[in-house]
């Protein structure tokens, strides 16, 4: 088992600045890559950014491409997400996840952490 843990939002004003951490415990040696993902109120969960763990190779939704960026620490078994010119409609909740192979589903997922976009 892997869990995972966010941590970082908060409220920021348009074209502010976040920083979200997770960090994953337990089985994190078995994660091939980890994700971030994000729900708006009254919206589907969409994708946002994904990076390997062994590699660090990255993909981006165009929507957050040159705004955000994921990076990882491997020795303390976190993943960054670095968020800049945010936008009210960044506003959501942001939870990671994590899966064991680049063909399994994300079974593994963190409680969320809130990033409110406001004036």
């Amino acid at each position: 088992q892997v869990q995972l843990v966010e941590s970082g939002g908060g409220l920021v004003q348009p074209g502010g600045s976040l920083r979200l951490s997770c960090a994953a415990s337990g089985r994190a040696f078995s994660i091939y890559n980890m994700a971030w993902f994000r729900q708006a109120p009254g919206k589907e969960r969409e994708f946002v950014v994904r990076i390997t763990w062994s590699a660090g190779n990255t993909y981006y939704a165009d929507f957050v491409k040159g705004r955000f960026t994921i990076s990882r620490d491997n020795a303390k078994n976190t993943v960054y997400l670095q968020m800049d010119s945010l936008k009210p409609e960044d506003t959501a909740v942001y939870y990671c996840a994590a899966r064991r192979s680049a063909l399994d589903h994300y079974d593994y997922w963190g409680q969320g952490t809130q990033v409110t976009v406001s004036s």
